[in-house]
């Protein structure tokens, strides 16, 4: 008989197990895919009119359409360079393919009225009945309590 009858039949191993660290990396890879999301247009530099009051625009993100329009004419819809002429050609399908769609008109401050007008008739030509001016925010609507 041995000294004290038990013997030691495998040694602690020394090594990190490598075997499933591939399959961890893809599940990571798989995860951050999954959940990053990217914004649909590059924020613009413009000045935004200010308002005393407004409301949140409270509808998904697909149901939106952002129009911007900068002080010199341009039109951009949802960063794409658009003429101003070509705006009816654009919505006007969105709008019949997705009725509950909203056309949000982000004005620059000093743009010209002329412009504005020119847009809004060329949304009510493409039969767009949800338009939406974009402002800076001063102070939310809300209800007095009583």
């Amino acid at each position: 008989m041995q000294q004290g009858g038990f013997k030691r039949k495998s040694k602690a191993a020394m090594e990190i197990p490598t075997s499933s660290l591939a399959d961890m990396a893809f599940l990571l890879l798989i995860f951050f895919m999954v959940s990053t999301t990217f914004p649909s247009e590059r924020p613009r530099r413009m000045k935004f009119p200010s308002a005393e009051a407004t409301e949140k625009l409270d509808a998904p993100r697909k149901d939106v359409l952002h129009l911007y329009l900068e002080r010199d004419g341009r039109v951009f819809i949802n960063d794409a360079s658009v003429a101003m002429e070509d705006v009816n050609n654009v919505v006007g399908p969105l709008y019949a393919d997705n009725r509950a769609l909203i056309v949000q008109i982000r004005a620059d401050e000093d743009v010209a009225y002329s412009y504005v007008d020119a847009i809004q008739k060329e949304l009510q030509q493409a039969n767009a009945v949800r338009v939406t001016f974009y402002t800076n925010l001063e102070r939310r609507i809300t209800r007095e309590r009583r």
